[in-house]
């Protein structure tokens, strides 16, 4: 299993800004396709976006103008850069990891065999 770890969740107020991380201490996540993924009490998780290893992105609509998807690496790490946040952009915040090498293609389905446990985000005023 992929010790998969989301960091930079935190209480911010609407409007404002956050920066998620994904890493996986140890381990390469180079040659593989990242997700974030969200869940918000009651409801579904939910896809927001994804990063294949060559660097293909896919964002929900959603959050298409606000949210961005990014890698670097070299340091084995993905990002998930969030502006213009609402209120309902509360939710645990997750990544997952699919080994896909090649992939020229990403899913925001949440269909990862390895998950983080999460990063909460909570907007609110």
């Amino acid at each position: 299993q992929l010790p998969l770890v989301e960091s930079g969740g935190g209480l911010v107020r609407p409007g404002g800004s956050l920066t998620l991380s994904c890493a996986a201490p140890g381990f390469d996540l180079m040659l593989y396709d990242i997700g974030w993924f969200r869940q918000a009490p009651g409801k579904e998780r939910e896809g927001i976006s994804c990063i294949t290893a060559t660097g293909v992105t896919r964002i929900a609509g959603l959050v298409k103008d606000r949210f961005t998807i990014s890698r670097i690496n070299t340091n084995n790490t993905a990002y998930l850069q969030m502006n213009s946040l609402k209120p309902e952009d509360t939710a645990v915040y997750y990544c997952a990891a699919n080994w896909n090498p090649k992939s020229s293609f990403c899913t925001i389905v949440p269909d990862y065999p390895h998950w983080g446990q999460g990063t909460q985000v909570t907007v609110s005023s």
